[in-house]
């Protein structure tokens, strides 16, 4: 071989051996390892600490899982909490505060509808993709003023459906209705009558409490003086528990309704002969140890159960809502590409609006026309036996 060809397949080999070393130089894709920084709005203290606290775990417990499973194609998700204190000008700040940091991909707000709510306007103007865990449907609707803010909870209405088959099934023809006064609580009035007009239960009598509210018997036993045949309790877990001695107290005989915004802890604790044989409207993982897992999906929703009960003793109702906004943020991050390295937040907002997953609460559709992304068909029908949920039938 001449000294000319030696010299040319030498310098060949290095060219190749370079390029094998430098891809990402010469047109190979640069492999993205930087962090999903995902940021929570969470009630830590004030009035709603214990549904915070449980979101709170339920976020830091699927990070890790998805951290730890190698989905992420070599990134990891990093979680920044701020306490909102239960209060609407605090959760504000904090919005504010994680919009203005470029790092964040995407904002989980907890479950306080009075601070998604008032935050919207600044969502938007700040354009984060938001995923609320709050009920009301303010929060994502009309879609027009809400193009960054998403939903995931159980809506007042199909709610309200759900709760009105049942009690028609039990032949309920008179009810009173404790609800919260609040945007939801106010939506599932409207909504509970709406439903009761339809299947021929006489229009409640209502009666409202705050949300701060720690004693609810006055407001109980005026529903219950005329002996309804049902009470339908619309309030939060802490409130429902209150509902329930206080009915008990009253004497009252008829039978006990929970809207989804009640589902609390799995085991009722002192409150469980208070609410023994209540029913409550909520998705089928609160008690997925009472399921045959036949799907994939079901299994998933078991292990998670299984997965939460180990770590902290017990379960949360809500706690998968928490989860499946982290997986949406997370997927949607992968999906929406961009530069590495640099937080596309309105790819994210587009792959979002899309979404579609049979996810650990039920199957969560996200659409352009609807950013509340719970199927009605995630709920079913729940009843207290023994100290805890258990499915009904």
């Amino acid at each position: 071989m001449s000294t000319i060809r030696s010299a040319t397949a030498a310098a060949l080999a290095s060219a190749v051996l370079a390029t094998t070393l430098t891809g990402c130089q010469f047109g190979a894709d640069e492999q993205d390892t930087s962090p999903i920084v995902i940021a929570a709005d969470l009630e830590l203290s004030g009035a709603a600490a214990t549904a915070g606290k449980a979101y709170q775990r339920a976020l830091e417990l699927k990070i890790e899982q998805l951290n730890s499973s190698g989905a992420l194609n070599g990134r990891r998700i990093e979680l920044k909490v701020k306490d909102n204190r239960s209060d609407p000008a605090e959760s504000l700040r904090n919005i504010g505060d994680f919009s203005a940091d470029s790092q964040v991909s995407a904002i989980i707000m907890g479950g306080c509808n009075e601070c998604a709510v008032g935050a919207v306007r600044t969502i938007n103007e700040k354009r984060i993709p938001t995923i609320a865990l709050a009920s009301s449907g303010a929060v994502s609707s009309p879609i027009a003023d809400r193009r960054y803010v998403f939903k995931l909870a159980p809506n007042a209405a199909d709610s309200a459906a759900a709760l009105a088959v049942e009690m028609s099934r039990k032949g309920v023809k008179t009810a009173g209705v404790l609800y919260s006064d609040d945007d939801y609580g106010r939506e599932g009035l409207a909504a509970l009558r709406s439903e009761f007009a339809k299947s021929g239960v006489k229009p409640p009598r209502a009666e409202s409490v705050k949300t701060t509210d720690t004693e609810v018997g006055e407001q109980v036993k005026a529903l219950t003086e005329d002996e309804p045949d049902a009470l339908v309790v619309w309030t939060s877990p802490e409130q429902a528990a209150l509902a329930a001695t206080a009915a008990q107290q009253a004497k009252f005989k008829g039978s006990l309704f929970f809207d989804a915004a009640a589902a609390g802890d799995l085991f009722l604790g002192t409150a469980s002969r208070a609410t023994e044989r209540a029913t409550m409207v909520f998705t089928q993982t609160m008690v997925i140890d009472d399921v045959i897992a036949t799907t994939p999906a079901k299994a998933a929703r078991r292990q998670w159960f299984q997965d939460y009960t180990a770590r902290f003793g017990g379960y949360n109702g809500s706690s998968s809502f928490a989860a499946d906004a982290v997986q949406l943020i997370a997927d949607a991050e992968l999906r929406a590409g961009g530069e590495p390295g640099r937080v596309d937040r309105d790819g994210i907002r587009d792959v979002l609006e899309t979404s579609q997953m049979d996810g650990l609460s039920g199957p969560i559709r996200m659409t352009p026309d609807n950013h509340s992304g719970l199927m009605p068909q995630a709920l079913t029908t729940l009843v207290a036996r023994n100290g805890r949920w258990r499915l009904a039938g």
